[in-house]
């Protein structure tokens, strides 16, 4: 832990969880087992290609990926268990890519679904259609409230649209508070991911700095934009990554957690154990990015949503049940 990435908002604000949290438990020796092996994957460079075609236009993208994150939350049913779905160029998307697959579907149909003078109006009706698949969209009225709020302070403040609000932050995460990471969650409240511990404030930001790393992601590979500062990018704490870390015994839970978590019984979000459970995962994967990087001498660092993702893929769909927590935040 001697590196800078340390000094982020976010990781320094999760140390005294991990340091404290009496039902998460990480497990130093598994984290350097685990970056022994991993260190000898293959992790692909970003090429700034997208799951569907938005166009080569830089603003338009940015827009996306922002618009896209306000609502990346929640797209399985939470009494049930069903994953949405919807059907879209010859085949069925599941889950995130299924909301991908709806956003594109809208777009190419002519509705404006990127525009903030679009969003501030949105109903439930509009939402039901842009979303039609297998299942109702879980949370949609949740939804409604959250684009109708930042539409309106898009028409207000920025034209209607997040590549200008992008385009007027420094092009870093942080950045004496005019860094993307500084403003967003100030700007727009959707994004104020924090939760308090033992009185202490803990940024998890899951959502602002997976926009932000969407658009690093797909343009500064084609040179038409990028972070100045993307090694203070943070893994995104979310429901997958700790079903990652609790199968390779990097992770290990006090008996209640346990249970609720094989049993199917709700955290409550902003709960200790759910604290625990994101800051514990921000945390791990912060140091797995570390250790595979010292075992990659002369190779391209990694960050640390590159680790992140490799996670996230490798057990989004594996059987072993991953917490539930209803929330907007992930």
């Amino acid at each position: 832990m001697t590196s800078n990435i340390w000094e982020s908002q976010v990781l320094a604000s999760v140390v005294p969880v991990v340091e404290g949290a009496k039902h998460v438990s990480v497990n130093q020796d598994s984290i350097r087992s685990t970056a022994g092996w991993m260190a000898y994957e293959e992790f692909t460079p970003p090429d700034g290609s997208l799951q569907f075609d938005f166009g080569s236009d830089p603003d338009v993208i940015m827009d996306f990926q922002m618009v896209l994150n306000t609502m990346n939350f929640a797209f399985t049913d939470f009494r049930s268990g069903t994953k949405f779905e919807a059907d879209y160029l010859g085949r069925r998307w599941s889950d995130s890519e299924a909301v991908v697959a709806c956003v594109h579907r809208a777009l190419s149909a002519g509705i404006p679904f990127l525009s903030g003078d679009y969003l501030a109006n949105l109903t439930r009706s509009d939402l039901e259609q842009v979303f039609d698949g297998t299942i109702e969209m879980p949370l949609l009225d949740d939804r409604v409230e959250l684009f109708n709020s930042v539409g309106a302070t898009l028409v207000e403040t920025y034209e209607g649209r997040y590549a200008n609000f992008v385009r007027s932050c420094k092009p870093r995460l942080y950045g004496g508070g005019e860094g993307l990471l500084d403003r967003l969650p100030e700007e727009f409240p959707r994004f104020r991911d924090v939760s308090v511990y033992n009185g202490s404030k803990v940024y998890l930001y899951k959502l602002a700095q997976l926009g932000i790393w969407g658009m690093h992601l797909a343009l500064s590979p084609r040179g038409q934009w990028a972070l100045e500062d993307p090694e203070m990018i943070s893994a995104f704490a979310d429901y997958i990554v700790p079903v990652g870390l609790r199968v390779t015994g990097i992770f290990s839970y006090d008996e209640q957690l346990e249970n609720d978590i094989l049993n199917g019984v709700e955290v409550p979000a902003n709960s200790d154990q759910e604290i625990e459970l994101r800051a514990a995962s921000i945390f791990v994967i912060a140091r797995l990015t570390e250790e595979i990087n010292a075992l990659r001498p002369g190779m391209t660092p990694l960050l640390q949503p590159q680790v992140d993702y490799r996670f996230w893929k490798a057990y989004h769909a594996t059987h072993f049940p991953h917490h539930l927590t209803v929330t907007r935040m992930y």
